[in-house]
């Protein structure tokens, strides 16, 4: 169950006239997501309605709705995965005109009253689905669980919940001799990747290292085009264009994390200029694709030079602000943090320089904490099969006691979302990862596993038939003896 504390604060001459009952009450919403005949997610919205406090009526008395969002922000509840829903009269001239519902950097949003309480509920609804979590992000975040039928589109596009991502930048230059490519990659990170990453540190661990690779070539061979006197790649040649670059990087291979590769490809003097082109055969405007789960390849055409004499090669100095922003955009589609297309009355304010708004941190957290609950009963019931299986096994107690931790945590982690304490469930599902991973990869369990009944047969029987065959034999005889003296008759004197 995941509960959401949800206040509706309202301001003077927006209260509706068919409330239920007097300001303050309060009410809960639940439904349900069903996942699977064994799983369901029980969302469980705590509504607190009650009217503005002095200090709300003065922050709410500024011209725009971005200086109210930014003077409500110290006011309202901070705690990850709450909400607080300001209603405005329907005469306000905060919100814009056609705009009903405003949603801005923190856990906040403005809406306009109007229509009575059937309204409001539709547009809290709304609001609910943009700010919180919905049925397509846990579907996503269970998405081993569920009938591939069931799953979106963008289900297996965002990366799996984990403790630590390594970021990799890495300019290609497949033509050194004829492009010498200068990027300011450590600004770059420092100005627009690390307020982001700072931001992603509840997630978790990011670290960011970058390379440039010479002689690196796409692998796939565009098309020219007359028409634009330009080189082509169709879409459906851009998954062939992965693995020969991936055969390059080789950051992956010691990496205990995943790893998000983002490319910068310089083509080659005799493919210059290369594009992209999308399935409709239309040129794709940031000239960029990612591949869901690994990362992304922005092409960088170079201006060819004035006169043919120029001299070789030519200094490239890439602009940095046009290469982050695309990076940036995958890298928010890789942690599922793109924004839908919403109706016209919804207006999302933009993050800004952090990267991504407060509640899209909590929708992240939501998502990961609802994940790593279900990878901790996957591990543990995997384990239990393995052990059941493997009767001669030993748990030693340090094993014994990493499982009890996992379940404990697990069983903390389900307790807290129920009670709407997103931070304290994230932290207790990652303890809970952490335990069930060590006692399933234990080292004193590893050696177990690779040694059934059959390959004992087949170490031990080439020891113990030589010493066999020997003591058989003697046997044998023993008996033949011993039958032989009960047939002779005895003697008697």
């Amino acid at each position: 169950q995941l509960a959401v504390p949800v206040a509706v604060v309202f301001a003077p001459g927006s209260v509706p006239g068919d409330l239920p009952r007097p300001l303050p009450f309060k009410d809960v919403q639940e439904t349900e997501i069903s996942v699977n005949v064994r799983t369901s997610v029980t969302s469980c919205y705590q509504m607190v309605y009650r009217s503005t406090t002095a200090q709300e009526e003065a922050a709410l008395d500024v011209a725009t709705a971005r200086e109210a969002d930014a003077a409500l922000h110290p006011l309202q509840d901070a705690s990850l995965g709450s909400l607080t829903v300001y209603v405005v009269p329907e005469t306000s001239c905060l919100l814009p005109q056609g705009i009903s519902v405003y949603v801005g950097k923190h856990r906040s949003a403005l809406v306009r009253a109007g229509g009575g309480l059937a309204t409001l509920h539709t547009r809290l609804r709304q609001l609910m689905q943009v700010m919180s979590f919905t049925d397509s992000s846990i579907a996503a975040a269970l998405s081993d669980r569920m009938p591939g039928s069931q799953l979106g589109p963008d289900a297996r596009r965002h990366l799996k919940s984990s403790l630590g991502y390594e970021i990799t930048f890495s300019p290609l230059n497949p033509d050194p001799k004829s492009h010498a490519v200068h990027w300011d990659i450590e600004d770059a990170v420092n100005r627009y990747v690390q307020p982001v990453l700072d931001k992603l540190s509840l997630v978790a661990n990011f670290s960011v290292d970058s390379q440039i690779l010479y002689y690196a070539v796409l692998g796939v061979t565009p098309r020219f085009d007359k028409e634009s006197s330009s080189f082509l790649l169709s879409a459906h040649s851009l998954p062939h264009v992965i693995n020969p670059v991936e055969a390059r990087l080789g950051s992956s291979a010691a990496s205990l994390y995943p790893v998000l590769n983002f490319l910068l490809y310089v083509p080659e003097r005799s493919h210059s200029p290369l594009y992209i082109q999308d399935k409709d055969g239309a040129p794709v405007s940031t000239n960029a694709f990612h591949s869901p789960r690994w990362g992304g390849i922005m092409l960088y055409n170079v201006e060819a030079p004035a006169s043919p004499q120029a001299s070789l090669p030519l200094h490239v100095y890439v602009d940095m602000v046009r290469v982050m922003e695309v990076f940036l955009a995958q890298l928010r589609l890789l942690f599922g943090l793109s924004r839908e297309e919403l109706p016209p009355e919804i207006l999302l304010e933009s993050p800004g320089n952090e990267g991504l708004a407060d509640w899209e941190l909590d929708r992240l957290l939501w998502a990961h904490t609802v994940e790593n609950i279900a990878t901790v009963s996957t591990t543990l019931n995997s384990l239990a099969q393995l052990l059941d299986k493997i009767g001669n096994i030993v748990i030693k107690d340090d094993v014994a006691s990493e499982v009890y931790r996992a379940v404990a945590s697990a069983q903390s982690a389900m307790a807290k979302l129920a009670t709407g304490h997103l931070h304290s469930a994230f932290q207790a599902s990652k303890e809970a990862v952490t335990s069930s991973e060590r006692a399933f990869f234990d080292p004193s369990l590893l050696h177990l596993l690779y040694f059934p009944d059959d390959q004992k047969f087949a170490i031990y029987i080439p020891l113990f038939l030589p010493m066999a065959v020997p003591i058989l034999l003697s046997l044998a005889k023993i008996v033949r003896e011993a039958r032989q003296r009960k047939k002779e008759p005895t003697k008697i004197d």
